[in-house]
């Protein structure tokens, strides 16, 4: 799609026809204990910090501000994959991630995605799944 399209994962699905429970956005976190985390969860849904902070063993998360996104992982907003971080950081797919035979995520920059079995994507970035939307 254009990478001056749409950003927010919920456009993108629509933009592309594709189911957004299907499709999967790249979230990144700092624990209280100073920690980094990594988030993908279906783009249409929101982030439970209090579920992500237990799946993670932290008191507490929040969300990285923007302008860190860059500097830590090598990916901007609208950009931001689970695969290629300039540092592998503890990564979780929510749960449904693994009712598909493939999901979508950001194949790194705006305007590309990849689609891939689910089960392949969290083997190759050593990732878990966990309850992390909200309710």
């Amino acid at each position: 799609y254009p990478a001056d399209g749409p950003v927010d994962g919920a456009s993108v699905a629509a933009y592309l026809n594709q189911d957004p429970e299907q499709v999967f956005k790249t979230l990144v976190t700092k624990g209280a204990g100073g920690g980094y985390y990594v988030f993908d969860i279906p783009v249409a849904e929101n982030l439970d910090l209090k579920k992500a902070a237990k799946a993670v063993g932290e008191k507490s998360i929040a969300m990285l501000p923007q302008k860190e996104l860059l500097p830590l992982t090598g990916y901007i907003r609208g950009g931001c994959s689970p695969i290629g971080m300039k540092k592998p950081l503890p990564t979780f797919f929510h749960s449904t991630a693994t009712d598909f035979d493939t999901i979508f995520v950001s194949a790194g920059m705006r305007g590309l995605q990849v689609e891939i079995a689910p089960q392949a994507l969290i083997d190759f970035v050593g990732a878990s799944t966990a309850d992390l939307i909200k309710d």
